[in-house]
């Protein structure tokens, strides 16, 4: 028997865009935190095309520009996946906005595949936030005050 589009009339989809509404909000506040990855990645870029050239040099200045620029590319693999599960998540809550309309006007039950739609874009996010913390930790690694890294300071008791 073949799906029929449901007439449900301006109450009918007033109420799908109401059901709608949440995951809505939840996309845009994904689609702000993959502008702030994407940015990172931006600036780790930038810095690795500046650092480039010094890591040419010998001697010490070349070395901790070498050592950088490692660093760099792990931090730029770390932003990639993070920015790959952020839009992953993006179309798994836009799937799940699509099959709440399309359960609407379809007439069926679309629940579950709603629901495990969203436990994957919840799973997808955590993912990534995971990594996105991982990078801002190993920006922290590098960065240096008075020749000492910042974790190292950290780990110095507050004499």
């Amino acid at each position: 028997m073949p799906l029929m589009l449901q007439n449900l009339g301006t109450p009918g989809i007033a109420h799908a865009i109401q059901l709608a509404v949440a995951p809505v909000f939840l996309l845009s506040g994904v689609a702000a935190l993959l502008a702030v990855i994407t940015n990172r990645l931006a600036r780790i870029v930038d810095r690795a095309r500046d650092l480039e050239p010094i890591a040419q040099a010998e001697g010490d200045t070349g070395r901790r520009a070498r050592v950088e620029l490692r660093v760099l590319a792990q931090r730029g693999r770390v932003v990639s996946w993070s920015i790959a599960l952020c839009t992953l998540t993006a179309l798994l809550i836009a799937a799940v906005i699509a099959l709440m309309f399309i359960g609407a006007f379809f007439a069926f039950d679309a629940s579950v595949p709603v629901a495990l739609l969203f436990i994957a874009a919840m799973l997808s996010m955590i993912a990534a936030l995971a990594l996105f913390l991982r990078e801002v930790h190993l920006a922290l690694s590098t960065l240096r005050f008075g020749g000492a890294t910042f974790v190292e300071l950290s780990r110095r008791d507050p004499d």
